[in-house]
């Protein structure tokens, strides 16, 4: 019975040690994952992307599509820092994954360079920076 016990093997209290210290890291880095995606999916992003301008006689028009994972509601549209007036097609508001169409009224002159602002009712300012055709 004595050599039984002698021959076996167990592991040093150093490895031992390591193993669970590498336990610990890989279970908090599973958790941390896990609540960055849960916390992700309540808060919800703006964000929009300036798909197309064109340019017509007194109008600016400006495509959008929101990109980000909550709904957007255009609250005002400014050129060069000056508030414009506005329609959008088919609503000022904008689901996520969907676009919609800005038509701006404003008089624009040739060559001239504009930064479009559009602001949402969180306050978040979307700029796009265009040069009028000549």
């Amino acid at each position: 019975m004595r050599k039984l016990f002698r021959s076996r093997k167990a592991l040093s209290p150093v490895v031992a040690a390591i193993i669970l210290i590498a336990v610990t890291v890989a279970v908090s880095i599973a958790v941390a994952a896990w609540m960055g995606a849960l916390t992700f999916t309540f808060m919800g992003t703006e964000e929009l992307k300036f798909t197309s301008v064109s340019w017509g006689t007194g109008t600016i028009t400006v495509v959008v599509n929101n990109t980000g994972t909550a709904k957007v509601n255009i609250r005002t549209v400014t050129i060069n820092g000056q508030s414009a007036t506005f329609t959008a097609s088919p609503s000022a508001t904008i689901d996520p994954g969907v676009g919609a169409t800005l038509s701006i009224t404003y008089t624009w002159t040739a060559g001239t360079k504009y930064e479009i602002a559009v602001i949402t009712a969180n306050n978040n300012k979307f700029l796009y920076t265009a040069v009028a055709p000549s």
